[in-house]
């Protein structure tokens, strides 16, 4: 294998992509960073502040707060994983309930918030050797990435893996309101103005509807020493 190089991975909302890339970045020893918890810290924060509100997002309030507000990742060392921080304070397990996912998206459609952040990753990933998945990483922030991902899978699908996994962790939900919230997102990502969710025509898709997760990371791992070895 030669040099290293930067993995863009992309996709609708769970597909499997924060799963598979951390696989594929511990696999080749590279730095992996979740984007999308990235976008849902700030989501936390907006939902704290009364920044989202009356099913409202109050966007310049949210844009006035940006400079207050500091994303980190820090090794757990429990589960030798990167534990999200919002201003030094460990939010991991709160960003990942279904009442931050219904407002992440449009969180995300904010194009102040999108620049703070995406300035953030190319920072984290101007070395290389970086496995980054989200919505605008082959797109916007690496579009030069030498090996790009485009991850899907039926609506259907996802919801009822996301339901799985929120049901697991003793959350309280009803399967219907998390598929009405992937097919929302779903079309608030597509067509938002500021770095729609797209598949670019040199990104490898991956629809993982009826894959299994090792034969997910498999093919990940295949497509990532076609690149490295060319």
């Amino acid at each position: 294998m030669s040099d290293k190089i930067t993995i863009a991975i992309d996709g609708h909302s769970s597909t499997g992509k924060s799963t598979a890339a951390k696989q594929l970045a511990q696999r080749l020893k590279y730095i992996y960073v979740d984007t999308g918890a990235m976008y849902r810290a700030i989501s936390y924060y907006a939902l704290s502040e009364n920044i989202y509100r009356d099913n409202q997002l109050h966007a310049q309030e949210l844009i006035d707060s940006l400079d207050k507000i500091k994303v980190s990742f820090q090794r757990n060392e429990e589960t030798d994983r990167a534990d999200v921080y919002l201003n030094g304070i460990n939010i991991e397990k709160q960003i990942r309930t279904l009442e931050v996912s219904s407002i992440v998206s449009l969180v995300a459609e904010v194009s102040a918030v999108r620049a703070k952040l995406v300035a953030q990753q190319q920072e984290m990933g101007k070395e290389k050797g970086v496995v980054m998945d989200g919505r605008d990483i082959g797109t916007v922030v690496f579009p030069d990435a030498e090996l790009k991902v485009f991850m899907t899978a039926a609506p259907e699908v996802r919801a009822q893996r996301r339901y799985d996994e929120l049901i697991g962790r003793g959350d309280e939900v009803v399967y219907e309101e998390v598929l009405k919230n992937v097919i929302e997102r779903d079309h608030i990502d597509s067509t938002r103005e500021d770095s729609p969710l797209t598949q670019t025509a040199d990104a490898k898709l991956l629809d993982t509807s009826e894959m299994t997760r090792e034969q997910q990371f498999e093919q990940l791992v295949c497509w990532a020493q076609e690149a490295m070895s060319c």
